[in-house]
């Protein structure tokens, strides 16, 4: 079998149930009559370092989703001569989440964190964690409603800052649940 073809396949699965396949699963999609097949085809694609394994050697992705050149610059100042591509790539996964396994996507809706580059219809990054700093974008359950703003304290209390001059801060009546950390924001432009 061609790795192109299990890739495609592996991805598929992947897409539809949020999890790599097992190696019965992977015997199973590629249509082997034995997991031994499975196993000598993943040992191929973690050579090839499409996946790894964890500590706990669970499969996971490594360069499974789409290589990119990350190494190239391109200026966004005055041109300069045309760069060189080398050969180091990343992926998306591996330059924005530092923690897979505690790590979700928020799409944005409202206007009340513009002032810090986040817009409706952005999606957010967000992961799990409850120690923010003074500073942090925070998605958070306050009295029951969730929202995303600036975290802070005032008085040793926390409270919500907006980054927008139209709305006000939000100081907890009754309760503060902290969702995470949000660590990057991705917009598309078309």
């Amino acid at each position: 079998m061609k790795i192109d073809s299990a890739l495609q396949k592996i991805r598929k699965f992947f897409r539809l149930n949020r999890r790599l396949p097992s190696y019965q699963e992977i015997a199973n999609i590629m249509g082997f009559a034995s997991k031994n097949a499975a196993f000598k085809l993943v040992s191929k694609l973690i050579k090839a370092e499409f996946l790894e394994k964890d500590e706990g050697g669970h499969l996971i992705p490594k360069y499974l989703f789409s290589l990119s050149p990350a190494t190239a610059v391109v200026r966004a100042g005055f041109p300069a001569p045309m760069f060189d591509l080398r050969s180091d790539v990343t992926t998306l996964d591996e330059y924005l989440i530092k923690r897979p396994e505690a790590t979700f996507i928020l799409k944005v809706a409202g206007d009340s964190m513009t002032d810090a580059g986040i817009f409706e219809g952005d999606l957010v990054l967000v992961e799990r964690g409850n120690n923010p700093k003074i500073g942090d974008i925070v998605v958070a359950a306050i009295d029951g409603e969730w929202t995303m703003k600036y975290f802070d304290k005032e008085k040793g209390q926390p409270v919500l800052v907006p980054a927008n001059k139209n709305y006000s801060k939000i100081y907890p009546e009754e309760s503060l649940e902290l969702a995470g950390i949000v660590v990057s924001v991705i917009r598309k432009y078309n």
